[in-house]
């Protein structure tokens, strides 16, 4: 179904396949001329938009496309989370996956769109970009557009900051991306507070061959430590077993490291190679042969780049002097393991521009704020 603006544009509703392809083919228009764009994998953006998708268990979303003639200009998604507004009491819905030619016309009906769908269904506030929930890539970037995003981070337009906000959104947060040298080693405070009171706690690699319960160690973790943080959606199992696919395909068992106490799981840290730095130029295609380029990049030239994935001590360390220790224990023991495949720059990302303990822990391991993401809101 497609509806005329009075600009001439047509915004047109996406269903079917051939309009899904059509809506992932885009971007490439946009960032046909930017060396720092990283295309994603077709095949993941084609499961990933179905319904073999384990967010769509909990939450439903409709994407759209404005077209001036038969020539696409823009697109956008709007999502509702139903565990979203279960665990944060918000009737907030979320637009995503914006792209668009720099004009006004289209920003605004491009929000118009999704507002209106937002709205129609009891929906009071509209948050994002969530591409397509907190817990996948989200935030726009807004500063350090000169490097190419690290695996799961995204890239924009500078103008997009500009339109988005003369279309009624103000900042409600900012993400922090860091980037570090894996060789910096821990500061002698914090040395001597790992002498002290982490003598206690045994931090150990991933148990492949324990692949189930370790992702439920990993989930319970994370969970248990981002509850109460600002925009908090738990991991579903399902949502989780995706993160173990990844883990089979890609991550080491040294990447990921457990801390333990008395046998007790409470901190735990998981880095992941930079894909993007190896599939750059397949331009998002595996076939006919970009998989054999990419397997073979990721086993014979590995990339040099890595960033921090998931991170988290459980709740009731965190306001005590071992949580931070917990936390640089687990990070420095994955920091030893990059070391040894040769990576020399993480990204740790992304950190809540007022996560004062993260902030400080990025800038103890000579941290440098090089990216930053900002997620907009605006009451319906």
């Amino acid at each position: 179904m497609a509806q005329q603006s009075g600009s001439g544009l047509v915004v047109e509703r996406v269903s079917g396949r051939k309009q899904l392809k059509a809506f992932i083919a885009f971007p490439h228009r946009i960032y046909a001329d930017d060396p720092n764009w990283v295309a994603p994998l077709w095949f993941e953006q084609l499961q990933r938009f179905t319904d073999k998708n384990p967010f769509f268990e909990h939450a439903t979303w409709q994407a759209w496309v404005v077209r001036r003639g038969e020539r696409i200009v823009g697109r956008i998604s709007a999502q509702i989370d139903d565990l979203f507004m279960e665990t944060q009491g918000e009737k907030t819905g979320f637009f995503g996956l914006i792209e668009a030619e720099d004009d006004a016309a289209v920003f605004a009906l491009l929000f118009e769109t999704a507002e209106n769908w937002l709205r129609e269904r009891g929906i009071e506030t509209i948050r994002g970009p969530f591409n397509l929930s907190l817990n996948e890539e989200c935030g726009l970037l807004v500063e350090g557009f000169d490097s190419p995003p690290y695996i799961m981070m995204g890239h924009a337009r500078p103008y997009y900051d500009g339109r988005i906000n003369a279309a009624g959104y103000v900042k409600a947060k900012d993400l922090f991306a860091y980037e570090t040298n894996p060789d910096q080693v821990l500061s002698p405070v914090m040395q001597r507070l790992h002498r002290s009171i982490g003598k206690n706690v045994t931090v150990r690699p991933f148990r492949r061959k324990q692949l189930k319960e370790e992702l439920a160690i990993l989930r319970d973790i994370f969970n248990d430590s981002w509850a109460g943080n600002w925009g908090f959606t738990p991991f579903t199992e399902a949502e989780f077993a995706d993160v173990g696919e990844l883990i089979t395909l890609l991550i080491d068992d040294e990447y990921i490291q457990i801390a333990e106490i008395e046998g007790r799981p409470v901190a735990m840290f998981v880095a992941v190679p930079d894909i993007n730095q190896a599939a750059k130029d397949l331009h998002g295609r595996l076939l006919p042969f970009g998989w054999l380029k990419l397997l073979w990049r990721l086993k014979v030239r590995y990339p040099s780049r890595a960033r921090t994935m998931l991170m988290g001590v459980r709740q009731e360390f965190q306001n005590k002097r071992l949580g931070p220790v917990l936390a640089f224990m687990v990070l420095d023991a994955a920091r030893q393991a990059l070391v040894r495949r040769k990576i020399d720059q993480v990204e740790m990302s992304w950190v809540l521009e007022d996560n004062e303990g993260m902030k400080s822990i990025a800038l103890a391991l000579g941290g440098v704020l090089h990216k930053r993401y900002r997620i907009y809101e605006k009451s319906l």
